[in-house]
């Protein structure tokens, strides 16, 4: 096992005193196969007046806080540890339109998959991301194949740009642009699954901001990094990174999944009084120690 110390600041300075603040944060890890969340707490300042927690919809975990006293600053630090563990995916997978089929008369665990392979807020059905997924899956082709074809396409034909787009850039310009980041690229492969009938969810979390010595960084490390997971039958979810062109690894920590981005947002909320502002946002990933627990 890997165990991953893991900081992230969010850091707002408004123009004017804010009189009332609402908080609701997606930054508490959760525990899923392959994760274990050690420990994860909050620092806010000002101190909040008032805290809570909740799950979501998907299980996530959801802060909610509340600050009345005056502010000119925000500052919301989020710390963790995280214990990881190897998931290796099986060596073969069945025929995506096999996967197709039991989505589109679902029984057992296909039920609550179903929902994934429907229309969401922030991603509707485009046929130009379904052809372009199409081309990764010839008929007979095993599912987790096509989709680490389809991740190693999007990586090389689309062009990381910080910055180029926002977050409610449409598919149909990342496409002719061909250039976006990781949010980006997680929607249209997400896009070309549904397309096709598969299960498709948006996946939040961390990259390693330093990886093993001989290993490239990562690109998507400085923030929150976001990816897909797709759904076997009776085997569950498995994770691809369309940024960087891989199936995800031990680096890659899970905060949330839903949907789309408008499920997960790691933060938002409503002020009162504060007038202009400037964010600030920081992640650092440490790896601690490997442990290995054979025999």
């Amino acid at each position: 096992m890997t165990r991953f110390r893991v900081e992230h600041l969010t850091r707002y300075r408004y123009g004017q005193n804010v009189g009332l603040n609402y908080g609701e944060t997606r930054l508490l890890p959760r525990d899923c196969p392959g994760q274990r969340v050690l420990e994860s707490r909050l620092e806010l300042d000002p101190v909040a007046d008032d805290y809570r927690e909740r799950p979501d919809a998907w299980g996530n975990r959801v802060a909610w806080f509340m600050s009345r006293r005056p502010h000119t600053a925000l500052s919301v630090i989020a710390h963790s540890l995280i214990e990881r563990t190897p998931t290796p995916a099986p060596k073969t997978s069945p025929a995506w339109e096999s996967v197709v089929a039991s989505l589109a008369r679902p029984v057992g665990d296909a039920i609550a998959a179903r929902e994934f392979c429907l229309e969401s807020p922030m991603i509707a059905p485009l046929e130009a991301a379904t052809e372009y997924a199409r081309v990764s899956f010839p008929p007979g082709r095993p599912l987790l194949d096509a989709v680490a074809d389809l991740s190693a396409r999007i990586q090389t034909d689309f062009q990381y740009r910080p910055r180029a787009t926002e977050i409610d850039t449409p598919l149909t310009e990342i496409m002719q642009k061909r250039h976006g980041v990781c949010q980006d690229f997680a929607h249209l492969a997400l896009a070309g699954l549904r397309g096709l009938g598969l299960a498709a969810r948006y996946v939040s979390g961390y990259l390693e901001t330093t990886p093993p010595p001989g290993q490239a960084r990562q690109l998507g490390a400085d923030a929150t990094h976001a990816w897909i997971g797709v759904w076997l039958p009776g085997l569950g979810w498995f994770d691809f990174d369309p940024t960087n062109g891989v199936a995800t690894g031990l680096g890659h920590l899970t905060l949330a999944w839903g949907r789309d981005y408008g499920d997960v947002p790691p933060f938002k909320g409503v002020l009162h009084g504060g007038g202009s502002h400037t964010l600030t946002v920081g992640v650092t990933v440490t790896r601690l120690e490997d442990e290995d627990r054979a025999g």
